[in-house]
């Protein structure tokens, strides 16, 4: 009697261990399946470019430039100041753009948003911090000289996509732009590295990549052929700036091809994204060192800064790091991992921005409520990437 009431005991105590077992497995599997669903639930429609999310985030883009237009005419300062302000209004021109050229139906009312937007990037306020550098000297008034002024290159490109897009573009701007690219050419043929200094002495290779991009996207609008300064461009790129062990591009260098940084994943994701204007070898090689730094957990990806062998701390360009993780350059690997047609990593690094950005939707119009105008500006324009591609 004894033993069958222990037997009876024990079959139940394996059964309710059992069934613990089972309760924490599935408890698990749904608190990582949840939210791995939850913030991938977007993730497609914004891969294959569906129409409503894409015009949502075009059309609040829209809406800062018309806010920044009043702003401007009501006397009140920029609404984002310096090279912030400079990045911001480039990119909702790049974004804008690339939508004008995936849906050309939309050029008529994107088009010219991307000339103001390109037109504000020319703004001496927004490039201040590049002027007192050069202990104030313009870029835009020396053309003549052989200083790089690299910084630059972000209004040269957004001028570039804005001549594209928009038949109206005034001929006034297009001269100045011609001989902002004439200048870049001159001196990117002349760099014996492929670099050329954003600040005295100091080279990005990123900014380089897009210089390489303005210049590419000119020769596109119009017929001029431009191949024998990209092929430099790219040769040196190859030779000179990347480290081969990681991958990555080295983030700052001097203009005589010394490294004064390590190779890291943002300075690479954002040269991979320009390097798609003008050389799609060179960028889909970029894009493999940037995807060989992504880490995963519970489906979520992100991007490791420093290649292996290297460490270091964060700074404007990477945004802060968590556990050496990047926000940029987990942002910025969005742009070459839809336009080369990567999809589950596209997914997983959406799925980390979904998190973190922390979507909204008001009317037609989307927004991602922690990355402000620049955060906005800039997913714009990665969310959209590949009509941009070389060609």
């Amino acid at each position: 009697m004894g033993r069958g009431r222990r037997a009876a005991w024990g079959g139940r105590g394996v059964r309710w261990v059992v069934a613990v077992v089972v309760a924490v497995v599935v408890s698990v599997a749904v608190v990582s399946a949840v939210p791995r669903w939850w913030c991938g639930r977007d993730a497609d429609e914004w891969f294959l470019g569906e129409s409503g999310r894409v015009r949502a985030l075009a059309e609040e883009m829209v809406a800062f430039e018309a806010e920044d237009d009043r702003w401007r005419a009501g006397g009140g300062r920029d609404r984002v100041v310096g090279m912030w302000g400079l990045l911001a209004h480039q990119m909702t021109a790049l974004g804008l753009a690339q939508v004008s050229l995936a849906r050309p139906e939309w050029a008529a009312r994107y088009g010219p948003v991307v000339t103001r937007a390109a037109t504000k990037s020319l703004l001496p306020q927004l490039r201040f911090e590049f002027t007192d550098a050069w202990h104030g000297r313009d870029g835009l008034a020396e053309l003549d000289s052989m200083d790089g002024h690299a910084y630059l290159s972000y209004p040269a490109l957004a001028l570039g996509m804005a001549r594209l897009v928009d038949p109206a573009f005034p001929p006034d701007l297009a001269a100045r732009h011609d001989a902002l690219i004439a200048a870049f050419e001159r001196r990117l043929l002349a760099s014996p590295t492929g670099l050329l200094d954003t600040f005295p002495g100091e080279a990005y290779p990123t900014d380089v990549a897009a210089v390489a991009a303005a210049i590419a996207v000119h020769g596109r609008v119009t017929g001029t052929d431009h191949t024998a300064v990209l092929t430099h461009w790219a040769e040196r790129v190859r030779a000179v700036q990347i480290d081969r062990p990681t991958g990555l591009v080295i983030q700052r260098m001097g203009t005589d091809g010394r490294a004064h940084d390590a190779p890291r994943a943002s300075g690479t994701g954002l040269a991979a994204y320009f390097a798609g204007f003008a050389d799609r070898s060179l960028a889909e090689e970029l894009a493999k060192g940037v995807f060989g730094q992504e880490r995963t957990v519970l489906g979520f990806g992100a991007i490791d800064e420093y290649g292996d062998g290297y460490s270091g701390p964060g700074d404007m360009d990477s945004g802060t790091l968590i556990l050496g993780i990047s926000v940029s350059a987990t942002g910025f690997a969005l742009a070459p991992a839809r336009a080369f047609g990567h999809r589950d990593l596209f997914t997983r690094l959406f799925r980390t921005t979904d998190l973190f950005g922390l979507p909204l939707q008001s009317g037609d119009r989307a927004r991602f409520a922690t990355g402000g105008a620049i955060g906005n500006a800039l997913l714009l324009a990665f969310l959209t990437s590949g009509p941009e591609l070389a060609r």
